[in-house]
């Protein structure tokens, strides 16, 4: 299925209720989508330091990494403590201002703006649920095997639960605040592997871990 994405996803990420919890550490902050259902955002792991899944992570990156969707920069940071090549994208000023501030590299652009390094990302991430940037997995996909070197690698994280879904939601903050509405996608492991053998990608391993499931692709 193949989804048009929304012309409001980058000032809907730069001036609304998720760029004031960056700015804070904290929430509450919701995706909602039309129906009304509910999705929680986990600010306040975002806005702290690599946790133990996280640490899972960073093990699997070789060569220069990618984080794309990056927000307070918490693995960009990580990855260069550890000595990593590593460079941030995300949409949101203060998300971009956050990494450096924490000692990482971050540009402020979508993924499918021109990008340094292109077809030599040793490892990309997708992590916190960014698969489902601009509701779209396929284009997404497509879009970090051109990124990636020959043989490079994507580390993604899924939905605990069997889902494919892509929906037109909005960020809300619990008091009033909204944000306009963007289409995201949600992705269980199975359906990451259809669209992803879909978009050039092998499966090379799955993990789950501290209650999040992780999927690792190869070029």
């Amino acid at each position: 299925m193949t989804t048009q994405l929304a012309e409001p996803t980058i000032p809907t990420w730069q001036a609304d209720p998720y760029a004031d919890a960056l700015r804070t550490g904290h929430g509450p902050l919701f995706l909602r989508r039309r129906d009304g259902w509910l999705l929680p955002l986990d600010v306040e792991r975002w806005c702290a330091e690599a946790d133990v899944a996280d640490h899972t992570v960073l093990a699997r990156c070789s060569g220069p990494v990618l984080d794309i969707g990056c927000g307070p920069g918490r693995l960009v940071a990580a990855l260069a403590a550890l000595g990593h090549t590593a460079l941030g994208v995300d949409v949101t000023p203060e998300a971009v201002s956050r990494t450096v501030r924490a000692g990482g590299s971050a540009l402020c652009r979508s993924v499918f703006d021109p990008l340094p390094r292109e077809g030599s990302w040793g490892t990309i991430l997708l992590i916190d649920g960014n698969v489902g940037i601009g509701g779209d997995p396929t284009a997404l996909l497509r879009r970090a095997a051109d990124l990636a070197a020959p043989g490079g690698s994507l580390l993604v994280e899924v939905t605990t639960a069997d889902l494919d879904e892509r929906v037109e939601v909005h960020v809300e903050d619990g008091t009033g605040g909204r944000g306009a509405p963007f289409w995201w996608a949600r992705l269980g492991t199975r359906a990451l592997q259809a669209e992803a053998d879909a978009a050039g990608w092998t499966t090379y391993e799955t993990w789950q871990t501290e209650g999040r499931h992780f999927v690792h692709l190869t070029r």
